[in-house]
């Protein structure tokens, strides 16, 4: 017999009973952590409560979406339908799809639905003060109605799944992944739980199989609105861009985000309903200086579980060893690379390749977040004044580096890093409010600036995969109007209007090339990859490491 619930605890969906049916850590994620992500059929599941169930018909006495509600179990939800049937109240289920079939093809309810239905007709009984001997679930795929008896064995399985789902929702561990891996093929928060990423860690090394969960596309693209004067509205369930050229509509089902540079404005109904609908707002300087963001209520216990392994010593020097690592190898890869087959520019970058794999053998062995510091400046310095050798003879001298300036840069080249670099750490910033993690609270930088810290830290594993290597390539099919392109001022250089444009077209093109993650053996556009990055980062403290930052280029 389970417990009363806890005055202090808050009372449970009758939903979540068919999360915990079908995989604990579905209704761990779903309900402790509030991550929700519905597919098709969720959409589909709630049309159908909208259009098919019955309305209200006093003759009949039946009741539509009857709200129910239970402080002595703990329960709350909203009946289908309710309708007296022989003189007894019974509780009614919709549901889209099929029903079980029994050896003899006699049609019966799946097991999450009888027990749903079974806690409906508990919570009806206790508000209506009659008893409700029974449940009935209608398929609406198969065109059938399964009868549940609602007798005293079903009742002590609900409350045992309540005192179960509490249990849960007091632990700080999620549930471990689950053991039937077909489950996970049909789940839509397979996305955020990574189970077959997970498996693999826990695999022997020759017998890691290929990991196909994990999305290869983003479903959206980001909304960038660099036109001044340009006003954001919303209409339905569309945004509406007003600029002094006319009005564009983009259907909000199409956009992850919306990034608002310079003047652009939005008005609170557009922000409103990104809010509603998961869409990220950013607004940022036109030098491309993330300046705001909207954020939505941060998950507690994931945070939690972040803030706890972050102050723990060893585990910040491993995420942050794994990091500088990651990303001297891609600097020297990508010399490597660039100079190969140019004999020249590589003799002229060879001792600065050697300089940089020695920092590499270093901080792989480094045994203080100071010294991987150390390292990574060593490596930096040596990467950027062999910088030109990636560059070819089509490119102008006033498109060459002419030493690392940042702040302001002070020529065109350090202009259009800067400005990629900025577009880096807008994407990540976003990505990891979609994941659900703390952004100011990092492993490897320190908080001295307004800065996130943990977006200064994962943005590392992406500056030469995302920047680096496009701008470099469009640097050398002569993309660049080195006049029409920058904006040059006395003492440093911004990017022109035309040049921003030309920067997040580059760098939107970057986000949806493929690559193949060395982790998962899986092709992944760039774009997905930065989420794909991140979730592996929270299992580094969840109960799963070993996949995060080793991402690398060959």
């Amino acid at each position: 017999m389970a417990t009363q619930q806890n005055s202090d605890e808050p009372p449970i969906r009758v939903m979540a009973l068919h999360a915990l049916l079908y995989c604990e850590r579905l209704f761990y994620l779903e309900e402790v952590e509030g991550l929700y992500e519905a597919d098709d059929r969720v959409y589909a599941g709630r049309r159908l409560h909208e259009e098919r169930v019955p309305k209200l018909d006093d003759d009949s006495r039946e009741v539509r979406s009857f709200e129910v509600s239970s402080d002595t179990l703990g329960l709350f939800g909203k009946v289908d339908a309710a309708r007296v049937r022989e003189g007894e109240w019974v509780a009614y289920e919709h549901k889209k799809g099929r029903c079980k079939r029994a050896a003899d093809k006699t049609p019966i309810a799946w097991p999450s639905d009888r027990l749903q239905v079974a806690a409906y007709a508990m919570l009806l009984e206790e508000q209506i003060g009659k008893p409700v001997r029974e449940g009935r679930i209608r398929y609406h795929q198969d065109n059938v109605t399964v009868r549940v008896e609602i007798d005293d064995a079903i009742r002590a399985e609900v409350l045992a799944a309540i005192e179960l789902m509490r249990q849960l929702r007091r632990s700080n561990e999620r549930p471990p992944v689950t053991a039937n891996e077909k489950l996970c093929r049909r789940c839509s928060l397979r996305v955020v739980c990574l189970p077959e990423e997970e498996r693999l860690v826990m695999q022997p090394e020759g017998e890691r199989e290929r990991a196909t969960l994990f999305p290869s596309r983003r479903d959206r693209r980001t909304l960038h609105v660099t036109t001044v004067p340009a006003m954001v509205k919303r209409s339905s369930r569309q945004l509406h861009i007003e600029t002094d050229e006319g009005v564009k509509k983009v259907p909000m089902e199409q956009i992850d985000a919306v990034v608002l540079y310079g003047g652009a404005q939005m008005t609170s109904q557009a922000i409103s309903a990104c809010a509603y609908e998961s869409i990220a707002v950013q607004w940022v300087t036109s030098g491309g200086r993330v300046t705001g963001m909207m954020e939505t209520p941060g998950r507690v216990r994931q945070r939690i579980r972040q803030y706890e392994a972050l102050t723990q010593d060893e585990i910040r020097l491993r995420l942050a060893r794994a990091t500088v690592s990651a990303k001297i190898q891609f600097q020297l890869q990508y010399l490597l690379r660039g100079t190969r087959g140019n004999e020249a520019a590589r003799a002229d970058a060879k001792p600065d390749i050697e300089m940089i794999r020695r920092a590499v053998s270093r901080a792989e062995k480094s045994e203080s977040i100071d010294s991987l510091r150390g390292e990574e400046g060593i490596a930096a310095r040596h990467y950027f004044a062999s910088f030109n050798q990636l560059l070819t003879d089509r490119v102008t001298e006033t498109l060459r580096m002419n030493g690392r300036t940042k702040h302001p840069p002070r020529d065109r080249l350090n202009c259009l890093l800067s400005y990629g670099y900025s577009m880096v750490f807008a994407l990540v910033q976003r990505t990891i409010h979609t994941v659900g993690l703390e952004p100011s609270f990092g492993y490897f930088h320190q908080p001295r600036t307004t800065a996130p810290p943990l977006v200064m830290d994962v943005m590392e594993l992406f500056r030469t995969l995302l920047w680096e290597m496009p701008l470099v390539g469009s640097l050398n099919r002569g993309q660049w109007d080195e006049e029409a392109d920058f904006d040059i001022r006395p003492g440093h250089v911004w990017l022109s209007d035309d040049g921003r444009r030309k920067a997040i077209t580059l760098f939107e093109s970057r986000l949806v090339e493929s690559y193949r993650h060395p982790h998962t053996d899986q092709s992944l556009e760039y774009g997905r990859m930065v989420e794909l990055e991140l979730r592996l980062l929270e299992k580094e403290w969840s109960g799963s490491e070993g996949g995060f930052a080793q991402l690398r280029i060959r």
